[in-house]
């Protein structure tokens, strides 16, 4: 089987562990997710199968969309509802106060990645170092903010829409936005609405796909992830030299294309230079 699933991963379960439980699903070894989730959050995971997995690399910088609550007057070790409470006050902040420091949130800004995440310093996992007590200079680093959007107030905290680069952490957006007003934050729910072009509406189930005797039938194709490239059908002879690695001519202006074979099978993800077509990454089936 090859394609790309779009699971709606539940709470609870590490992105880790839904690629393990698919591989059995799938029935295959060569299974990857694109953009790890925290187990307490929900949503789109892309996760790929098969010659699929070949793309995972192009989906590690797509855009990613979350929707968090902001909870205010708590701050916490991990940084999100789950961890160890380090301070507990009363935060009575409006809407309009919140409103007013989210524009220094927006845009290309710099973000102290957390101490409870997978990122390595000197070869060892920040989290293996939190969880042993220790505490390491972490640099900060270069995010971007596209959309921060405030969509409104529930009992459990304040709700907001971020669309962001990779490498953000929404946990650590919750905390500095409490520390910028003054009273100290979390995030206390996380939910992946959109990956790349993958959408929630999208999304299955993990539960209905570790239960169907189909799953094939989720799979999308692995050319979906490309979807905003033109598409070129070649000729036989191009498609021979697409098959041998080899570069050719084209009559078509310099970008990236999907190109396919003359069974409509999807070939490779191509650029054109000068009038010259070469492979980006082949996707085709080898006899």
């Amino acid at each position: 089987m090859n394609g790309i699933v779009i699971v709606d991963k539940p709470q609870g379960w590490t992105s880790q562990d839904v690629t393990a439980r698919l591989r059995r699903v799938f029935n295959t070894r060569r299974i990857g997710h694109g953009g790890t989730l925290d187990p307490m959050a929900t949503g789109v995971l892309p996760v790929f199968v098969g010659r699929a997995t070949r793309g995972v690399e192009f989906f590690e910088h797509a855009e990613k969309v979350y929707e968090a609550v902001l909870r205010l007057g708590i701050t916490t070790d991990t940084e999100d509802i789950t961890g160890t409470v380090l301070t507990e006050s009363p935060a009575v902040i409006t809407a309009e106060q919140l409103e007013s420091v989210l524009p220094q949130f927006r845009g290309e800004i710099l973000q102290v990645p957390p101490m409870y995440s997978a990122l390595k310093i000197n070869g060892q996992k920040l989290c293996d170092l939190a969880r042993q007590g220790k505490q390491v200079e972490r640099k900060p680093r270069p995010i971007t903010i596209h959309e921060l959007q405030l969509l409104g107030q529930t009992p459990e905290g304040f709700r907001l829409r971020v669309r962001c680069s990779k490498g953000t952490y929404i946990r650590t957006l919750c905390k500095d936005i409490g520390d910028a007003l003054g009273c100290g934050g979390c995030m206390a729910a996380l939910r992946r609405v959109q990956a790349g072009s993958y959408e929630i509406g999208e999304a299955v189930p993990l539960e209905t796909l570790l239960e169907t005797a189909s799953p094939e039938a989720y799979l999308r194709p692995v050319d979906s992830m490309f979807a905003q490239h033109p598409a070129v059908d070649l000729t036989p002879n191009q498609e021979k030299r697409c098959r041998n690695g080899n570069a050719f001519s084209v009559k078509l202006e310099d970008g990236t294309y999907r190109a396919y074979g003359q069974n409509g099978e999807f070939l490779m993800l191509a650029k054109v230079e000068s009038g010259v077509m070469s492979t980006v990454k082949s996707f085709f089936s080898v006899d």
